[in-house]
């Protein structure tokens, strides 16, 4: 498998003859390929858990609908880079056979980019959330104070993005990190699918901002609850308020803001 970061050497800008060594993560191309026969895009992201990647790709992008529709999923390293060749079932393989293909190569950035569709505020993704009080504040303040200590790759490097997963107590049990957020979030959702987990309550913490194709994958996943570090776009909160989702976003250690959603939040 390829090095997740490079050491490098720098000076610093004011005193041009002390040097140091930082860590610098890496991105590859990481090429996706279904069932042997269809080069689908190449992606830009850190080269690991990439068959979380995989199944929570392809349930983001809805190229399946359950885990059981993959049938396998095979990484290979090549002298660009890593190949995942998913093999998915025959009726998923022909839906996506008739799929016009996306314009351009994923970078680590980019969500829908690409796409000749882009969904409306008001798609019907899945049924909304129900309502009900389930979230304490206490728990959200709990995940947001953990955070830092489960993303072991950006402490080393200071430069990728997490996608964590709490349960309903606050308490994190899953994190992926990546160069790129989306990947971050496919890569958690992948391995929430492959544990058999995904339909459990609990909260999604961001490191990033929330946007719009980050709201679509978050509820495709049927994550009622996310917590963002940044802030949302808008027209990712209104697709949040549209499905019922909790956002709570520019979520720091001492203050957060609930954008959408209070209703599913308990007294204290």
């Amino acid at each position: 498998m390829a090095p997740l970061c490079h050491i490098r050497r720098v000076r610093l800008l004011d005193h041009p003859d002390e040097q140091t060594y930082l860590n610098i993560a890496d991105e590859v191309p990481v090429k996706l390929v279904f069932n042997g026969i269809f080069p689908y895009g190449v992606m830009m992201m850190t080269p690991d858990h990439l068959a979380d990647f995989a199944f929570g790709y392809c349930l983001t992008e809805r190229i399946v609908e359950t885990a059981q529709q993959i049938r396998s999923v095979a990484v290979s390293e090549g002298e660009d880079g890593p190949t995942i060749d998913v093999a998915i079932s025959g009726d998923r393989l022909s839906m996506l056979l008739r799929r016009r293909p996306r314009a351009q190569t994923g970078h680590s950035s980019c969500g829908i980019c690409g796409s000749d569709d882009v969904p409306a505020v008001d798609v019907a993704v899945r049924s909304s959330f129900p309502l009900k009080a389930t979230i304490a504040p206490a728990a959200i303040r709990r995940a947001l104070h953990d955070l830092d200590l489960w993303q072991e790759l950006n402490a080393r490097t200071r430069m990728v993005h997490g996608a964590a997963w709490a349960n309903a107590d606050g308490r994190i049990c899953l994190i992926r990190e990546d160069v790129g957020r989306h990947n971050a979030l496919d890569k958690l959702i992948g391995a929430r699918m492959r544990d058999g987990t995904l339909s459990e309550d609990g909260i999604c913490l961001l490191t990033s901002r929330y946007s719009y194709e980050m709201a679509l994958k978050t509820i495709c996943a049927g994550m009622s609850t996310v917590v963002a570090v940044s802030a949302p776009t808008d027209r990712a909160l209104r697709l949040a308020e549209t499905m019922n989702q909790t956002l709570i976003a520019i979520a720091r250690h001492d203050r957060q803001f609930v954008f959408c959603g209070g209703q599913r939040l308990t007294a204290r």
